[in-house]
């Protein structure tokens, strides 16, 4: 408890300093780097004394170092000794020394400054973290400025600087999507982020919280969502030009739908108000499936607009329809967030995250939706593929993504156990006063760790943290994935016919294969039939058959391996087909049917052998009966008493032999009995019963 009241008077001591002196003085002033004359007057302190300026940073670099000693309220001199200090050989290396620099003001200032309410509607905190991200560009004094071009002026921010320090606010970008992020935010500028952009895209995620937070202290659905401080993420319905439609049965009603970070709310319209709501529950394990569907009056299937729910606790699944003139936008998008709360509870139910750690990864998702929301408001919905910009549902799509998670996952666990251990060693601890020391006392700056790490926050400097690089190693897989499956969209073919050829010709060497087993053991050539059944009688006889896989699996691998290497760097060998003649609209409608009357007739055969074993299952035909019921006990007695390997070799002989010439009289003989006594076997009887529909 004491603990618990020391950090709560240290954290209001820092927004007190952040909000009355250093702070606001900083970040009210212009911030944008243009000219010597301006990092003059902006190099000040408040106290009007000359700040130091370090050698080895850039313009830029020195600039936004010297707004964050303006903001933690200590010098530059001081924040130099103590990263100095604090950091080990690797990361004071002079290669990396400006950059490792310039993380670590980012860093621990934007830790600080992040816990200011209202920070996100600050244009100057704007320009301060775009500034960041110019300064992470070209730390060095020895490093030319990024050759882009300039914007209006100034220049634009690449997606290295925006995924490192865009991270670290954390309702700014995420680690798992900030890249996915950056990609929509410059989808039309050519890959560089512009100030005016950045600046857009955080006053539209300002708006987004402000309404969340206003929809969520509201009386709407209070009732229903008090047992679990439940936040209203969106809403819609509420417009009569865009209704959301509940399909139940063949029944349709126009409501407004509600999601919370716990639930899904359906209330179905009246004339002049709302029916009671329907809450679909995405927390619970329900054995919930959201899915997109078709949907259309009289419970047709012809407009693809609908999303599908459906869990244990409803009779039958629930479709919500998003109607729109264009395309599925709207359908897509409340795809999206459904499945980011439903994923990030699985998440939690899975590892057993609870209290304080709970709410963080559930304030995770909120914030991932919320950021949606202000990139759906930014740019034009075509470009933007929603699951890829919410953390939970692009980790269910990534490959690797569940290492991701459980990254994640250890990471919380790891912070459990510092808060605890924190807990225990409570009276012992002693906080400074000086507003570094008080960073570190707050768990803000970590002292070095045992593997010689700079901890800032949850951001290392320097280096990247086990979420980032297990991030970054499943985006690389994802990308060759998607290189992949770019090939596979190109070798698409069009047409039963055309597809039946290519299925052909990729399964000629195994037809080809076939054909020749079948040779053998038709013995049309004897002399070759001979040798093969003997070297097949001595490999099972031996017991080879193990070592002939193995050999088999090795041969492969070694093909692999020679081709990869005989074809290297050379293009592959196209699949040539030819292609079959073009039909018209009848001969295509023929050939359907056609197809369609081959399956049918060989779902019939199969519908037959079945009812004909249900036959002789229930011993309808006691003769045919007694002729299984023997041979079932000659064969379970041969099972019983001969080894595996003997009635392995009884059974090749007998398929392979059988069309040998002295056994193909007696073959024929037995197979016309097969076929006597198969034919003897009556089927068992079967009633169609058809539902009664009632009327209307």
């Amino acid at each position: 408890m004491a603990m618990t009241v020391m950090m709560n008077k240290t954290r209001d001591l820092l927004e007190d300093l952040v909000r009355e002196s250093s702070f606001n003085w900083a970040l009210t002033r212009r911030t944008s780097f243009h000219g010597d004359d301006e990092f003059d007057d902006l190099s000040r302190s408040p106290s009007g004394r000359q700040a130091t300026s370090i050698a080895a940073l850039s313009p830029i670099a020195n600039l936004v170092v010297a707004r964050c000693s303006l903001i933690l309220g200590v010098s530059v001199d001081d924040i130099q000794h103590n990263f100095d200090a604090k950091a080990s050989e690797a990361i004071r290396r002079p290669s990396r020394y400006a950059r490792n620099l310039v993380e670590y003001c980012c860093f621990t200032t934007l830790a600080l400054s992040t816990r200011v309410a209202g920070y996100l509607s600050d244009k100057s905190f704007h320009r301060l973290t775009f500034d960041m991200m110019l300064a992470w560009d070209s730390p060095a004094s020895s490093q030319p400025p990024s050759p882009q071009a300039k914007e209006g002026g100034e220049r634009p921010v690449g997606v290295e600087a925006f995924s490192r320090i865009a991270p670290a606010i954390p309702s700014v970008a995420d680690v798992v999507n900030c890249s996915n992020i950056f990609n929509v935010l410059t989808a039309s500028t050519g890959g560089r982020l512009s100030f005016a952009i950045y600046d857009k895209y955080l006053r539209n995620l300002d708006r987004a919280i402000k309404k969340m937070k206003t929809q969520s202290e509201s009386s709407l659905l209070s009732d229903l969502r008090f047992h679990r401080g439940e936040k209203i993420l969106d809403m819609d319905g509420t417009l009569t030009a865009q209704p959301v439609l509940e399909h139940v049965g063949n029944s349709a009603w126009p409501g407004r739908l509600t999601l919370t970070d716990h639930a899904l709310y359906f209330e179905a319209l009246k004339v002049v108000a709302y029916n009671k709501p329907k809450m679909y529950d995405l927390a619970d394990d329900l054995k919930q499936c959201i899915k997109p569907e078709l949907t259309g009056p009289w419970g047709s299937r012809l407009f693809d607009k609908a999303v599908m729910y459906k869990s244990i606790s409803l009779s039958e699944p629930v479709f919500m329809e998003f109607p729109e003139l264009t395309g599925h936008s709207r359908r897509d998008y409340w795809l999206a967030i459904m499945r980011e709360v439903l994923y990030a509870h699985r998440f939690l139910r899975k590892f057993q995250i609870e209290g304080v750690e709970k709410e963080e990864m559930l304030l995770k998702a909120v914030l991932g939706i919320l950021r949606l929301q202000a990139l759906v408001e930014l740019v034009p919905s075509q470009i933007i593929r929603y699951e890829t910009l919410l953390t939970f549902s692009l980790c269910d799509q990534l490959p690797g993504g569940d290492l991701i998670l459980e990254t994640l996952a250890g990471m919380i666990a790891s912070r459990r156990l510092e808060r605890t251990n924190e807990s225990d060693s409570g009276s012992l601890m002693h906080y400074s006063t000086s507003a570094l020391g008080i960073l570190s006392n707050l768990g803000v700056v970590s002292q070095v760790s045992n593997d010689e790490s700079l901890l800032v926050g949850e951001m290392i400097v320097g280096e990247m943290t086990t979420l980032e690089r297990a991030v970054t190693e499943s985006m690389t897989n994802y990308k060759k994935v998607e290189q992949a499956q770019a090939t596979v969209d190109v070798v698409k073919v069009d047409g039963l016919d055309t597809n039946l050829a290519l299925m052909k010709e990729l399964l000629h060497p195994g037809i080809k294969l076939g054909n020749f087993l079948v040779t053998l053991a038709s013995w049309d050539d004897p002399v070759k039939s001979f040798v093969f059944c003997c070297a097949c009688f001595y490999i099972i006889l031996r017991g080879l058959l193990g070592y002939l896989l193995v050999m088999v699996f090795l041969l492969v691998a070694i093909f692999i391996l020679l081709t990869r290497f005989i074809n290297q760097g050379r293009p592959i060998d196209q699949v040539k087909v030819m292609a079959p003649p073009s039909m018209n609209t009848m001969e295509q409608l023929l050939a359907v049917q056609n197809a369609i009357s081959q399956v049918e007739e060989l779902v019939q055969n199969g519908n037959i052998t079945l009812l004909k074993l249900r036959g002789l299952l229930l011993s309808v035909s006691s003769q045919a009966a007694n002729t299984a019921i023997l041979t079932l006990v000659l064969m379970a007695l041969t099972v019983a008493i001969l080894p595996a390997k003997l009635i392995l070799f009884v059974i090749f002989l007998e398929i392979f032999t059988r069309q040998s010439p002295p056994r193909r009289a007696s073959t024929e003989r037995w197979a016309r009995r097969w076929r006597e006594w198969w034919f003897s076997i009556p089927a068992a009887p079967v009633v169609l019963e058809r539902d009664k529909v009632e009327k209307m």
